[in-house]
């Protein structure tokens, strides 16, 4: 990810504030433009998730999921795929960003429950995220990424297109994935069963 202001490596990422308030999307970044003293930078480190973080995650989920846009899920779910996440944390210790990567099939993952506290939109935590999770993909040989979003925008600046169809997924595979019993496989097939789920969302997927 090449962007001004942003140092980033397998352990490290370093990003500068906005110069002015930006919309409040849950995965808004910083403009191009920066003139904000290098001392006076909010400083994030990405790292993997680890159990003491998911009370974080769920009290930064929650007003996301009051609105809809991210899926509820129980704490247990956390425990039981935190092996998937990555989290930035703030100079001062704090978890302010989370994001998951899920694996569907041989060349493809999903992108999932990927947000930044409201108080770090627009400082690059959701772009820095979600390429630390495209990294994990490519090293895990995954060619596709899926993701189900509001955040069209967000998204398609970081090189992911809508999908139209299910014409990218071989049959005998789309039959393989039809037995799973993931609610994001089957937001993936665009399932009956999880249209109430998707309402409003975007499919979006990213050749890697």
């Amino acid at each position: 990810m090449n962007r001004a202001g942003l140092v980033a490596d397998r352990r490290l990422a370093v990003m500068t504030p906005p110069a002015a308030p930006q919309p409040e999307t849950h995965l808004s970044e910083p403009p191009a433009d920066r003139s904000t003293a290098e001392s006076s930078r909010p400083r994030f480190v990405l790292r993997r998730a680890r159990t003491p973080d998911v009370r974080r995650i769920l009290d930064l989920a929650r007003p996301l999921v009051e609105r809809r846009v991210l899926v509820a899920k129980e704490a247990v779910s956390y425990y039981e795929s935190l092996q998937e996440f990555h989290v930035a944390e703030s100079d001062g210790g704090d978890v302010v960003g989370f994001g998951a990567l899920h694996v569907m099939w041989e060349d493809l993952a999903e992108v999932r429950t990927l947000a930044a506290a409201e108080d770090w939109l627009g400082t690059g935590v959701g772009g820095a995220l979600l390429h630390r999770l495209l990294d994990d993909a490519r090293e895990l040989g995954v060619s596709r990424v899926f993701c189900l979003t509001f955040e069209v925008e967000f998204f398609t600046r970081h090189g992911f297109r809508i999908m139209e169809n299910q014409e990218q997924v071989d049959p005998e595979v789309y039959s393989e994935l039809l037995r799973s019993q993931d609610e994001g496989v089957a937001e993936f097939l665009d399932l009956a069963r999880v249209k109430p789920n998707t309402l409003g969302n975007t499919r979006m997927i990213i050749d890697l």
